[in-house]
């Protein structure tokens, strides 16, 4: 069961990429996507390393400890979507989206973990998750403004130029 939840994971992530990588913000959709399949990879990385949480069910057993599939492809799609969503959001709309994909994703991986080999969480819980998502999360909308604001200073210098 747990290898066709990957493989359905997988299938969806896949058929969803020509939707979310189209448009005029295709730099920052891939800086969005990429930045957070690493920030997702080191935290993963660590957290499968101290043992906190273990993947008995994944890609490549014998070559990663973590699953690919959440950490390079599920999870920085979702942030695709948060961001796109979030865009053009104020601080408050953007904490209350955040609880549209952090709280859902957080039951989620509790329900699984609970009737599922996907993964088992050690010492790891529904609120690690929680507070791992919402950071991830703030960190990738956080650096997409940085990018935002580079944008628009070279544009206004390249304005003033004229």
């Amino acid at each position: 069961m747990e290898k066709k939840l990957l493989n359905l994971l997988f299938g969806m992530c896949i058929f969803s990429v020509p939707f979310l990588f189209k448009g005029k913000k295709m730099r920052e959709t891939l800086v969005v996507f990429f930045s957070k399949g690493v920030l997702a990879t080191l935290i993963d990385a660590y957290v499968v390393g101290t043992k906190r949480v273990e993947y008995p069910v994944r890609p490549f057993p014998k070559i990663f400890k973590t699953n690919l599939v959440y950490d390079i492809l599920f999870f920085p799609l979702l942030s695709v979507i948060w961001v796109k969503i979030s865009y053009n959001d104020n601080l408050r709309n953007i904490l209350l989206k955040s609880l549209i994909f952090s709280v859902p994703m957080s039951i989620a991986q509790w329900y699984f973990e609970k009737n599922t080999r996907l993964f088992k969480w050690r010492k790891w819980s529904i609120f690690h998750t929680f507070g791992s998502v919402c950071f991830t999360l703030f960190t990738i909308r956080g650096f997409v403004g940085f990018i935002k604001k580079l944008d628009l200073l070279k544009n206004n210098q390249t304005v003033n130029e004229l």
